[in-house]
C-alpha cells in the first residue's frame, strides 16, 4: 500500500484556514487500512460456511472511498486544527463502515439501516448498547464483526492513526492527547511511530493473554462453554472496555470461574497504557506511584464493598453469598470502566443497588485507557479544586496550586476540566429530557430513572441502562429519532466532545 504522509509536512504555524483536505486524506488512509480487520470475518465466514457478500461489500467501499478520500489530500499540511476535524471524522466513518456487513447481511432488525448505523456506532464507540432482539438470526461470522469493532474502537484507532501519521512527531503526539483530553501523554520512544507500535503491541497481547486465559478455563472444565470463539469474542470487548457478547445472556450465560477471569482484563484495559508499559517493563511501582491509579483502585475496593453490602442486606436477593460478591465485583468493574458486560439482571436488585451503578456511570476509568465517561482524572482536578476553594475562602491572601503527584495542575488545565464536567452533565440532562419527551410521544412508557440511565448509559458510552434497555434489554424499542439522537451523542461522548464542539465554532472554519 503506498504511503500516504510522503507529502504531508510538519505543523506550522500560520493565520490560515483549516486544510480539511489534508484531514479527508488521513481519514482515507485510516479506511484503506480498515480493510485488513474486515478479512477476520470474511474468512471465518468462509470457515462456517456462510455469506461472505457481506464482508466483500464493506472490503469494496472502504478501499474505494478510502482511496478517493486519500487523493483529496494533495501536498496539504496537517496540523493541530487538521486533528480534531481528523479524529471526529475517523470514528465517524468507521462507524458508517461499520453498518455495512449488518445492511448487507439482511437479517434480524440491523437490516434496517439505523439499527444498524446504531450497533455499528455502539461498536466503535465502545459503548455496547445493542438493539438485537435474536440473537440466533445472526451468522457468526457477523457477531464478531460487533466484537471486532468494539476492540478497534478501543485504542485501535488510536493508533492506527498515530501510525498513519508516524512522520508527524509534533502531530501524532497531538492526536493522542485530543483522544486522551490528557496533557500527560509522554512519548515512549523518540519516534512517535514506535510509541503506536508499542501500543498496539500491548494491547494486541493483553487481548490474546484474556482470550488464552479463558480458553484454558475450559480445558480445566471449569467453563465448558467457553469455545475458542467464544474466549476470543469476549476478550476483544473485555480489553477494550467495550461489552458486547455473541451471547443474549451475556457473561452471564458462562461460569463463575469465567466471570472472575473477565474482571481483572475489563480492570486493565480501563487502566492508563502508559503505566501498563512501563509495568511491563519492570518498573513494577509506577502504578503504585500514580495518584489517578490509587484513586482508581480505592473506587474499585470502595463500590465494591458497599455494593456487596447492600445486596448481603437485601431479602430480596436470594443468592449465595459468594454469587452476590461476584455479582457486585463484576457489575461494579463493568460499569465503572464502561465496559458494559452483565453477570445478572441488576433491574431486580435494590433502588440503592441500582442508585450505586448508577453513579459510576458518571466515573469511568483513568485518562490514556480505552476506557469512555468523564474519566477519574477530571473528577479528581474538581475534587481538588473544590477543596481548594474551601481553603482559599478561609485565607483569601493564600495562594495554593492544584497538584498531581509531584506535578502542579495548570490553571488553563483546570478551568478546561470545569468546563468539560460542566458540559458533560449538561448534555446528559438535554438528552434524558428529549429521550422522555420522545418515549412520551411514542407511546413508550418509561419512568424517570430509565431515561437518565439510557442517557448516561449512550452518552458515557456504558452500554446497559435499567428497564427496557437493561443488561439483557434492548434499545431496539426507542423510536428512530432517539436513536438517531443516541448514535450522534455515542460519537460525541467518544471523542470527548472537544473535537466535535470546536468544528462547530465559525472560527475553527476561517482563520
Amino acid at each position: 500500500m503506498p504511503d500516504p504522509l510522503g507529502r504531508i509536512a510538519r505543523f506550522r504555524r500560520r493565520p490560515v484556514r483549516v486544510n480539511w483536505r489534508a484531514s479527508l486524506g488521513v481519514v482515507g488512509s485510516i479506511l484503506l487500512w480498515l480493510a485488513a480487520p474486515l478479512a477476520f470475518p470474511l474468512l471465518l465466514a468462509a470457515y462456517y460456511g456462510e455469506p461472505l457478500r457481506p464482508f466483500l461489500a464493506a472490503i469494496a467501499v472502504t478501499l474505494v472511498v478510502g482511496r478517493g478520500l486519500q487523493g483529496l489530500s494533495g501536498d496539504a499540511d496537517i496540523g493541530g486544527r487538521e486533528a480534531f476535524l481528523m479524529v471526529a471524522l475517523a470514528w465517524l466513518a468507521v462507524g458508517l463502515i461499520g453498518a455495512i456487513p449488518f445492511l448487507v447481511a439482511g437479517n434480524g432488525v440491523i437490516a434496517h439501516p439505523i439499527d444498524a448505523l446504531f450497533e455499528s456506532m455502539s461498536g466503535i464507540t465502545t459503548t455496547g448498547a445493542t438493539v438485537l432482539v435474536d440473537f440466533s438470526v445472526h451468522d457468526r461470522s457477523i457477531l464478531m464483526w460487533r466484537q471486532l469493532i468494539q476492540w478497534l474502537g478501543g485504542l485501535g484507532i488510536l493508533v492506527l492513526a498515530i501510525s498513519v501519521l508516524s512522520q508527524l512527531s509534533i502531530g501524532g503526539t497531538q492526536l493522542m492527547e485530543t483522544e486522551t483530553q490528557t496533557q500527560d501523554v509522554q512519548k515512549l520512544s523518540p519516534h512517535i511511530e514506535e510509541t503506536a507500535r508499542m501500543l498496539w503491541s500491548l494491547y494486541a497481547g493483553i487481548t490474546l493473554a484474556c482470550a488464552g486465559t479463558l480458553y484454558a478455563l475450559s480445558h480445566l472444565g471449569v467453563a465448558p462453554n467457553m469455545t475458542p470463539y467464544n474466549a476470543l469474542a469476549h476478550a476483544l470487548t473485555a480489553v477494550a472496555t467495550a461489552g458486547f457478547s455473541p451471547d443474549p445472556g451475556s457473561v452471564g450465560a458462562f461460569s463463575r470461574a469465567a466471570q472472575w477471569t473477565i474482571i481483572p482484563f475489563m480492570f486493565i484495559g480501563a487502566t492508563n497504557f502508559i503505566l501498563i508499559y512501563h509495568f511491563v517493563r519492570g518498573d513494577w511501582l509506577r502504578p503504585v506511584r500514580n495518584e489517578e491509579f490509587r484513586y482508581y483502585v480505592g473506587v474499585v475496593i470502595g463500590t465494591t464493598v458497599l455494593l456487596a453490602l447492600l445486596l448481603l442486606v437485601d431479602p430480596e436477593t436470594s443468592l449465595p453469598i459468594e454469587a452476590k460478591i461476584r455479582h457486585a465485583s463484576f457489575q461494579v468493574v463493568s460499569i465503572l470502566t464502561t465496559t458494559g458486560f452483565a453477570t445478572i439482571d441488576f433491574n431486580g436488585w435494590s433502588a440503592a443497588s441500582k442508585h450505586v451503578l448508577f453513579l459510576l456511570m458518571f466515573l469511568g476509568g483513568m485518562a490514556g485507557s480505552t476506557t469512555c465517561s468523564i474519566k477519574l482524572l477530571r473528577w479528581i482536578i474538581v475534587l481538588k479544586g473544590f477543596r481548594r476553594d474551601l481553603f482559599t475562602a478561609a485565607h483569601p491572601s493564600a495562594i495554593r496550586p492544584i497538584r498531581l503527584g509531584d506535578r502542579v495542575v495548570e490553571e488553563e488545565t483546570v478551568r478546561d476540566v470545569y468546563a468539560y464536567t460542566l458540559v458533560s452533565i449538561v448534555i446528559f440532562f438535554g438528552l434524558t429530557a428529549f429521550i422522555a419527551v420522545d418515549g412520551a410521544r411514542t407511546g413508550l412508557e418509561l419512568t424517570e430513572f430509565e431515561a437518565m440511565s439510557a442517557a448516561a448509559a449512550t452518552f458515557f458510552n456504558i452500554g446497559p441502562a435499567f428497564g427496557i434497555a437493561g443488561p439483557f434489554g434492548s434499545y431496539h424499542p426507542f423510536s428512530d429519532l432517539t436513536k438517531l439522537a443516541m448514535i450522534a451523542l455515542m460519537w460525541v461522548g467518544r471523542i470527548e466532545i472537544i473535537p466535535v464542539f470546536v468544528l462547530l465554532t465559525p472560527g475553527y472554519w476561517r482563520s
